[in-house]
């Protein structure tokens, strides 16, 4: 039997289903978490032959061991994994130090995690990538604003829209730097859609499942004044961001892996192609967060999490022919008043809700409050649905 430590297995709370997905296929499951094993769900309870609880995911001392106590009763480790972006690097280092060769190791991480360094993998894979310098002092970012007029700074390591500011001016750039900020990249400010590419890989580095979504918007704008969180995976996926997300996944070398790249979609022509022309933005080596994977079974009528729980059996995944839809998704905000009340909303789109809820709280901040799921048969009716619910 083969062992497969997961980190972390209760956290996105669906991630249950890959453990599970993981024990039908033959896998002795192993999670370790910080959360009490009284807490866990009892479908994850269920899936996991043992549970490790540390006091914090944060101390490495702790998590050791407790691979190390597994290794010890149970043997060999034949994969261990997260699929969390927070954990990428920790995983890693665990791969390392206990010879695990299934995933990646330290040495790969900076091209991941680093979006300095992704640059090189995008362009050498052919994609346009955005003008940058890091952002170590104020009269080098200065120079660089001039050049290109608006910029975007983040943490150069870093997830989402948090810490995340656009700078116009120098007064900005001057407050952007009396807040002390360390490792920061700064970027040029692309008039872009965000879209994504989203696969499950394979141990050959070919894709076997395919997908994408669509964030209309500025997630900065949600993170940092706190607006509705909306975006929408695709009923099918163009063959231009189909095309830029293959080209990436051999430049970055993704083996056996569920992955979420973005791209900005321009929308204008401007010195990095035409309107519509696909340009890099990041990569992910995980699946999209909260419930996309979720968003992508409703849209596409299929269980990813099966068929991740293949990929990593070695089997080739039996994926159904059915017809796609649109798969929406919009976080409204606790304490805002809305022109469409909860109840109405219920109402008004019965025939289309497969989901609604309380949005975890770790979440919240990128996500919304409040999430509501509904599939459609056409972006129409899509955005149709994010404005109803938003004003």
């Amino acid at each position: 039997m083969k062992n497969f430590i997961f980190i972390s297995p209760n956290f996105p709370e669906s991630y249950w289903r890959f453990c599970a997905a993981l024990q039908r296929r033959g896998f002795r499951v192993l999670g370790i978490g910080d959360c009490p094993y009284a807490e866990l769900k009892p479908e994850l309870k269920v899936a996991l032959a043992e549970y490790y609880k540390v006091d914090t995911l944060e101390n490495y001392d702790e998590v050791y061991r407790a691979v190390a106590f597994f290794l010890h009763k149970y043997g060999r480790c034949d994969w261990l994994e997260s699929n969390n972006e927070y954990w990428l690097e920790r995983d890693a280092c665990l791969r390392e130090d206990f010879h695990i060769m299934t995933g990646f190791h330290p040495e790969d991480m900076t091209s991941v995690k680093y979006k300095s360094k992704m640059k090189a993998r995008y362009e050498a894979a052919g994609i346009p990538v955005a003008r940058y310098c890091m952002a170590d002092d104020e009269k080098t970012c200065a120079a660089f604003l001039k050049k290109v007029g608006r910029a975007v700074v983040k943490p150069d390591n870093g997830v989402g829209a948090n810490a995340t500011y656009h700078i116009e001016n120098a007064q900005q750039l001057k407050d952007f730097f009396a807040e002390g900020h360390t490792g920061y990249i700064m970027e040029e400010y692309v008039d872009g859609t965000v879209c994504s590419y989203d696969a499950i890989v394979d141990a050959d580095g070919e894709p076997v499942f395919e997908t994408g979504n669509v964030t209309p918007g500025s997630l900065m704008d949600v993170v940092n004044d706190r607006a509705e969180s909306v975006f929408f995976i695709r009923k099918e996926l163009p063959e231009s961001v189909r095309a830029r997300g293959r080209a990436a996944l051999r430049s970055f070398g993704v083996r056996s892996r569920f992955v979420h790249f973005e791209f900005f979609s321009l929308n204008s022509d401007c010195h990095l192609g035409k309107k519509g022309d696909i340009v890099a933005l990041e990569v992910n080596m995980r699946p999209s967060g909260g419930c996309s994977p979720d968003m992508m079974n409703y849209a596409n009528g299929v269980d990813v999490y099966e068929i991740w729980a293949d990929m990593i059996a070695g089997k080739k995944p039996e994926i159904p022919l059915n017809p796609h839809t649109f798969c929406a998704f919009i976080g409204r905000r606790n304490g805002k008043k809305y022109a469409l009340s909860h109840w109405d909303a219920l109402q008004k789109y019965a025939a289309n809700l497969v989901e609604y809820g309380e949005v975890d709280a770790a979440l919240a901040p990128a996500m919304g409050d409040y999430r509501y799921i509904a599939k459609f048969a056409t972006e129409e009716e899509v955005y149709d649905f994010f404005r109803e619910m938003a004003r």
